[in-house]
């Protein structure tokens, strides 16, 4: 490696909307997030919906229709 091309990487404290902090090599100075793995509904289990336009409705109905027919054939 080149020496004196590559950007300088120090460790630093990532902060989670949540409260949650972590240790990371970055070259940023700070990073704060949004959602992190202690409060993403995918990762704790916590599951919500967060319907626009009653797209899960329209999704569920369509499912349910394409069942029907599928049993019917």
């Amino acid at each position: 490696m080149k020496p004196g091309i590559h950007p300088k990487t120090e460790l630093i404290d990532v902060k989670c909307a949540c409260g949650a902090t972590y240790k990371v090599l970055s070259t940023r100075k700070e990073m704060r997030l949004d959602l992190c793995s202690a409060c993403h509904p995918f990762f704790t289990g916590k599951r919500t919906i967060v319907d626009t336009a009653g797209r899960v409705e329209k999704f569920e109905r369509r499912a349910a229709r394409a069942a029907k027919s599928k049993k019917e054939k």
